[in-house]
């Protein structure tokens, strides 16, 4: 009986020996369950503060791509427009630069033209000059003013005293002229009478104006009849008494002003036809 009793005891020891390691154990591992769990929890905070940085970091993202798309946008279209005006402008700039290059030519054809024919007017000149005696050019001024011979011929050489008829002593100068003029062939001759401010008294000319015309047109004659000149580059004029050089109120003045010029000038032909040619200007 005591044997029983004792065995009875024995298991009841033992069973509350191992009911108190196992409750031991339990307890240990809900202690460490319940730490992993706070840390989980903690954890689970910290994932959710990030998750939620990243969010708002995401709309800034979204918020500035589509900023910066907008600005693309526009750089875009500014860069089509200044690629548009650059093509434009590179269109106009070479217009432009074929327009002055054009009018360039041209000025340069005009001065080249206008270089010959003062060439040629200096040589004609210089010719005549040499042509003529000490005793000739005392009653002959030889000229070039703006690209136009004168030759300016005093009345008292060339025609007899109160008359229009070519004098004696004039033939030989006018021929040294005449020659001059055959010469040089592209050139037109104007002869111009001039006369002082003295009315003229004779009844078969009304006054200065017939009388320069007469004068003029006598010299015209002499070089187309005696010296052969084509009478195609030969223009008579008068001036009358409105074109002085000198005071009419002295001897020595209007004697000056009684004169007959002659003009020679170059055709222009040629400057007529590079005027045809100038380019046009565009607005």
């Amino acid at each position: 009986m005591k044997k029983v009793i004792l065995f009875l005891t024995a298991g009841m020891l033992l069973a509350s020996c191992a009911s108190k390691k196992q409750f031991t154990e339990l307890k240990s591992n809900y202690n460490k369950l319940s730490t992993e769990y706070q840390t989980a929890q903690v954890q689970l905070a910290e994932n959710r503060a990030t998750i939620k940085s990243l969010e708002e970091r995401l709309a800034e993202c979204k918020g500035s791509t589509e900023k910066l798309q907008t600005a693309y946008s526009q750089l875009q279209g500014s860069l089509d427009k200044s690629l548009q005006q650059n093509t434009e402008g590179n269109v106009n700039i070479s217009k432009l630069v074929d327009e002055i290059n054009a009018s360039n030519k041209f000025i340069k054809q005009l001065v080249e033209a206008k270089d010959r024919s003062d060439s040629l007017n200096m040589v004609l000149t210089n010719n005549l000059t040499r042509s003529l005696s000490k005793e000739e050019l005392k009653d002959v001024d030889v000229q070039v003013l703006k690209g136009v011979v004168y030759i300016s011929l005093s009345d008292n050489m060339l025609y007899k005293s109160g008359s229009y008829q070519i004098s004696d002593r004039a033939a030989e100068t006018l021929g040294k002229i005449a020659k001059i003029i055959t010469d040089y062939k592209d050139y037109d001759v104007l002869i111009e009478g001039n006369t002082d401010n003295v009315p003229i008294s004779q009844t078969n000319i009304r006054n200065n104006w017939d009388l320069a015309a007469l004068r003029a047109s006598s010299v015209v004659q002499e070089l187309q009849n005696r010296y052969g000149v084509d009478p195609k580059r030969l223009t008579a004029g008068s001036r009358g008494e409105y074109n002085p050089i000198a005071n009419n109120d002295t001897n020595e003045g209007r004697q000056r002003n009684r004169r007959t010029q002659i003009i020679i000038t170059p055709k222009l032909d040629e400057f007529m036809e590079l005027i045809g040619q100038a380019p046009e200007e565009n607005d």
